[in-house]
């Protein structure tokens, strides 16, 4: 089944060089941009665009899919898995330096604060 550009979950982008990417927010259609699964039991028809008139700013055509060797899909759905287990990680690091600055800045809060004391 092509992508369902009808559905509430589906999303484009167009970038500045022209390509247009298209997938399905919640991540149910592993051949985007070409095909959502048949049977997606998450469909739901879009009525967001009932009162709006489109303007020249339509999407081009999807274009023919490409002829990808077998295991792509494979291959691309290990590298999110790498992704979304690094995730967490990073985010802890994150954390743990907003820690540190926070410490740091709050450190020398206090000693000017001290400094302040004296001088009265």
């Amino acid at each position: 089944m092509p992508m369902r550009e009808d559905c509430k979950f589906f999303q484009s982008r167009t970038y500045r060089s022209g390509d247009v990417a298209r997938f399905c927010a919640l991540d149910l259609a592993p051949e985007a941009p070409w095909r959502c699964p048949a049977d997606c039991p998450r469909y739901e028809k879009r009525i967001g665009d009932a009162g709006f008139s489109r303007g020249t700013l339509i999407e081009p055509p999807l274009g023919p899919e490409p002829d990808l060797p077998v295991g792509v899909g494979e291959l691309l759905d290990s590298a999110e898995d790498i992704i979304n287990a690094a995730g967490p990680e990073i985010i802890a690091e994150q954390r743990r330096r907003e820690q540190e600055e926070e410490a740091r800045s709050e450190a020398w809060w206090r000693k000017l604060r001290r400094s302040s004391r004296w001088r009265r």
